[in-house]
């Protein structure tokens, strides 16, 4: 039987795999700039960031599960909301959700105040 904190990381290499798939998972050739599926469906004008908020949104109900203070669950809030407000904006969005990685940041949020 699992005890709680196997699997609670469980869950966060879970979150982790999906915010690489969102944040991180391809690269330009020949360059070190890496991107994701965020990335890519944000450049569809609005309907993609607005699209690209429901993992973010399922990452902070995730970190529910972590007893989470305060202000970290208000941080990735922030980071989403930034994430999607900046991201409405053409090109500049775009070029700003590759350098800017809200899912990872989230992660890390994650990890860094999950009491396991």
């Amino acid at each position: 039987m699992k005890t709680n904190i196997e699997s609670k990381n469980q869950e966060i290499e879970r979150l982790e795999k999906l915010a690489e798939w969102l944040d991180t998972k391809f690269s330009i050739p020949g360059t070190n700039i890496r991107f994701g599926l965020d990335s890519l469906i944000g450049l569809l004008p609005f309907v993609g960031d607005t699209i690209t908020l429901i993992p973010l949104v399922y990452l902070i109900s995730k970190a529910q599960k972590f007893n989470l203070p305060f202000h970290v669950t208000l941080s990735m809030i922030a980071n989403a909301a930034l994430d999607w407000f900046i991201g409405l904006v053409p090109l500049f969005g775009d070029i700003f959700d590759i350098g800017f990685k809200a899912n990872i940041r989230n992660v890390k949020l994650i990890k860094k105040y999950a009491k396991v």
